[in-house]
């Protein structure tokens, strides 16, 4: 079973996709676990403030390292995992970001709000920094959502049928952006699925695929060596 630790100031922000499709099936077939912490409970002051004005008198609040480290100090008590903080400044997260996460035991995943998490607590505690993309969110939430997300239809048995994710788009085995998808009927509002698809040829089913990926890659993602 993979472990799944949330640093967050918004808990409730879980609650619907841990409940909710391929993550709530992981969970229910025990492939996934995860453990959210309200870090605002380990700050030491009356009023469980967790952030402060930025040094230098800087624009936008700064989350103190003092709770979030003490927070995490219990958390890697027993045993290590890396801590992953989403932040705009981070690596943009990608496919291969998630398929080697999911075969990791355990991680920590830091969710920042405000202006920014102190920095010096980056430096001695965070493993990796990740972004969702070239925009600024309100909080490592939403991220940290999209990943648990991505990294749970990995895991082993969650998936009906494992090829799925080895054909999705960005995948290691795919071959650039996914290929376009029919289902019955075969005709829906004067528009029929492809003939190939109802032939029954694997070997042209195949091409075809690869074909159309292609073309989607040139066209709209010419950047992916595919």
């Amino acid at each position: 079973m993979m472990r799944i630790d949330v640093l967050s100031l918004f808990p409730g922000s879980f609650n619907g996709i841990l409940e909710s499709s391929m993550v709530a099936r992981a969970i229910a077939q025990k492939a996934l676990r995860v453990d959210i912490t309200d870090f605002r409970s380990y700050a030491a002051n009356k009023h469980r403030q967790v952030d402060d004005y930025a040094f230098g008198g800087f624009a936008g609040m700064v989350v103190q390292a003092e709770p979030v480290y003490a927070a995490l100090a219990e958390l890697l008590e027993k045993d290590w995992a890396p801590v992953v903080y989403f932040t705009p400044q981070g690596r943009p997260l990608s496919q291969p970001i998630l398929e080697y996460y999911a075969t990791l035991p355990r991680v920590i995943l830091l969710c920042g709000h405000y202006k920014e998490l102190d920095q010096r607590l980056r430096d001695i505690a965070v493993c990796d920094e990740i972004s969702l993309g070239d925009y600024v969110l309100s909080g490592g939430e939403i991220p940290a959502l999209a990943f648990i997300d991505g990294v749970a239809r990995l895991l082993p048995g969650v998936l009906g049928d494992s090829n799925s994710a080895e054909t999705d788009s960005f995948s290691a085995g795919s071959t650039g952006l996914g290929f376009p998808c029919y289902t019955r009927p075969e005709t829906w509002l004067e528009q029929s699925v492809p003939a190939v698809l109802r032939e029954g040829n694997h070997k042209k089913i195949k091409q075809w695929a690869e074909d159309a990926s292609h073309r989607l890659t040139r066209t709209r993602r010419p950047n992916l060596k595919k």
